[in-house]
């Protein structure tokens, strides 16, 4: 009888073990599948007598008016009201304001009906103090899109996980004297948020790991992105193709953060890599050795995904605009890549 018993509790912990597994789907062995990919809501395409808030959520803005100025300007001659936050001259220190300026700015931008876009000022540092201030209750009955790069990169990763698409794309203080110096960027900044078609065609490498796939567009800053790990501003890139740039870090910099990514299985479901700009690239006493590309083939080996490089956008001032949470199709092969943006 004993033996028995032990017998009959081997085979029901065997088959309940079993039936956690692989019966229904609902186990550690379901940890490993791609998630499906929430389509986002798309905030609507601006039109003539719409109107853009400028907000500054990070860097300080000291000495910045006449850029502000110019990007109303630009604003106008599309036939946009601009409407610019109360506290953007303000200064706390390395900030453009205090966090609660900042948020409040922010804030009244996201709660506010009229306005269709939120068009940020600047990036540098900051961001990241006023995330989890944010409240998205208004906001997620009067979409609207965030636009911005380099530290924006915050608010990307939330407004993604919040379920909305956004545009990285230039800033106000992106704006140079003579517009035909960033024609491209301007002309895909217009581009993006009038709802016009974008595509891309980028010059070939022999860097590039070709291949074809259609997914979304998720991403930013590298330094952003790894900041955000274990946060709930955290992206999840299962089942997406993800967009990374970096500006004044040490290639051993980019290797830990890309290392520091992967162990947290942020390439496991991954689709795809397109690399932008790596801007002013410090040198080490210690030289790394290889290029920026070969170091981030090297990080990314054991996938098998396609990377595309020479992707203009950045901290260059050829940057172009970036729909995250859009879906594409990447096309990638040694002599040439082309990015098509789904209308």
């Amino acid at each position: 009888m004993y033996i028995y018993t032990m017998s009959r509790n081997v085979f029901i912990i065997v088959f309940c073990c079993t039936f956690f597994f692989f019966g229904n789907g609902n186990g550690l062995a379901q940890t490993n599948t791609v998630k499906t990919q929430k389509k986002l809501i798309r905030p609507n395409d601006l039109k003539p007598g719409d109107t853009v808030a400028i907000v500054a959520p990070s860097g300080i803005l000291k000495g910045k008016q006449g850029e502000i100025q110019q990007a109303v300007n630009l604003l106008k001659s599309w036939g946009l009201h601009t409407v610019v936050g109360k506290h953007v001259f303000s200064q706390a220190n390395h900030f453009a304001g205090t966090d609660d300026e900042r948020c409040e700015d922010f804030q009244k931008a996201m709660d506010d009906p009229t306005i269709s876009a939120i068009w940020c000022a600047r990036g540098g540092y900051g961001t990241v103090r006023i995330l989890d201030k944010l409240d998205f209750t208004k906001f997620k009955k009067h979409p609207k899109w965030l636009i911005g790069y380099s530290d924006i990169t915050a608010l990307h990763n939330q407004f993604h996980n919040e379920g909305f698409e956004s545009i990285h794309a230039l800033m106000c203080t992106s704006l140079t004297d003579d517009l035909d110096d960033i024609k491209e960027t301007v002309n895909t900044f217009k581009a993006a948020i009038f709802g016009e078609p974008i595509n891309y065609t980028l010059k070939g490498s022999d860097y590039n790991r070709e291949g074809t796939i259609t997914a979304p567009l998720v991403g930013g800053n590298l330094t952003m992105l790894h900041t955000m790990l274990g946060s709930k501003t955290s992206i999840d890139v299962g089942g997406s193709i993800l967009f990374i740039e970096e500006i004044g870090e040490y290639k051993y910099h980019i290797d830990r953060m890309l290392q520091s990514l992967k162990r947290a299985g942020y390439f496991e479901h991954c689709k795809g890599v397109i690399v932008g700009d790596m801007s002013k690239l410090r040198k080490n006493t210690t030289l790394w050795g290889t290029s920026i590309e070969q170091l981030i083939l090297d990080a990314l080996a054991e996938y098998n995904f396609p990377i595309a490089f020479n992707m203009p956008a950045g901290h260059e001032k050829d940057n172009r605009a970036m729909i995250l949470g859009r879906t594409i199709q990447l096309t990638v092969s040694s002599s040439q890549s082309t990015v098509v943006f789904e209308k």
